[in-house]
């Protein structure tokens, strides 16, 4: 039965469930049901969170140079994510501009297909597109 409350210390604290120590004297830490019961055991120290363990290095790490990379530039980050890096934060701004009414919803249309169809290299590019044609207010 320890192993729930472990699990529900656990999720209190935000941690792993090896990270917590239930004092094995107390008897009554087993009868915790709730979280409510579970975190005034916490308040009186009969459940804690333990400390890290800290990872101990064996080796320096050296430096990875251009030899030891394996495979092509894409098959590394794929050109998708790099379009979607562009592309998110566009259609977010775009968005936001909406949810403000500072464009209209035939001009948005507009827009966000220009986004699609990856006409901007940022936002800065697509926010001075909008100053430049006016469709911000």
């Amino acid at each position: 039965m320890k192993s729930y409350q472990r699990r529900l210390a656990a999720k209190i604290l935000k941690c792993g469930v090896n990270r917590i120590w239930i004092d094995p004297k107390n008897e009554k830490v087993k009868l915790a049901v709730t979280r409510k019961d579970v975190r005034r055991f916490i308040k009186e120290g009969f459940i804690e969170k333990l400390p890290e363990k800290k990872r101990v290095r064996g080796f320096e790490k050296t430096q990875q140079r251009r030899g030891s990379i394996k495979g092509s530039k894409f098959a590394r980050t794929g050109k998708k994510d790099a379009w979607l890096k562009v592309v998110r934060p566009q259609r977010k701004l775009l968005k936001q501009y909406r949810s403000d009414k500072q464009i209209d919803s035939k001009a948005y249309r507009r827009v966000y297909k220009l986004i699609k169809g990856n006409s901007f290299r940022s936002r800065h590019h697509l926010e001075s597109y909008l100053k430049d044609k006016g469709l911000i207010k």
